[in-house]
């Protein structure tokens, strides 16, 4: 199960991570998502656990959890929606 991990620190490591929900059960991936241009991270990541159960009581256990001075938000990773539709539209209006 693929778990999302928001309101990261930027010095936070896939080390850390690791450790952090390798105390719920066995992780397959972890993931910090940088910035394709700067390199830099984004403040988010996504982890993946090999069972649903652990994937749940990792995000029961680390949910609001500080680490490096940040409380974390911890929950079930969404799929992305097809398009990538943002809004927006706009534009000018003539009268």
């Amino acid at each position: 199960m693929n778990i999302y991990i928001g309101n990261m620190s930027y010095d936070t490591t896939e080390d850390q991570l690791r450790q952090a929900f390798e105390g719920y059960g066995e992780v397959s991936t972890v993931n910090i998502i940088s910035d394709r241009d700067s390199g830099r991270p984004k403040g988010f990541a996504f982890v993946e656990m090999s069972s649903k159960e652990e994937a749940m009581a990792a995000i029961s256990g680390l949910n609001g959890q500080d680490m490096n001075g940040r409380a974390l938000n911890v929950n079930e990773a969404k799929p992305r929606t097809e398009g990538g539709n943002r809004g927006g539209g706009g534009g000018r209006r003539s009268y």
